[in-house]
């Protein structure tokens, strides 16, 4: 808690930015939003809750990525 009394007030940690950067592109592109039927064929079943959450926590870590904080998961090293 000693490191969030040093800071600037207004400044924002890179996770809440990260979580507000998913919490926008979650909502505009429908990630792990639950199918809707439709009339016709559909192509896959309906994505199970434990998809929609791996979904999320990955678009998480990207976005935390993004903004320049660590990411939650360690990736392996691309040569």
């Amino acid at each position: 808690m000693d490191g969030q009394n040093n800071m600037v007030p207004g400044a924002r940690r890179n996770e809440d930015i990260a979580l507000d950067l998913m919490k926008y592109v979650a909502d505009t592109t429908g990630v792990a939003r639950p199918a809707t039927s439709s009339t016709g064929f559909s192509g896959s079943s309906a994505a199970k809750p434990e998809e929609h959450v791996g979904q999320l926590l990955e678009l998480y870590g990207r976005c935390l990525k993004a903004v320049g904080g660590n990411s939650p998961q360690k990736e392996a090293p691309r040569y």
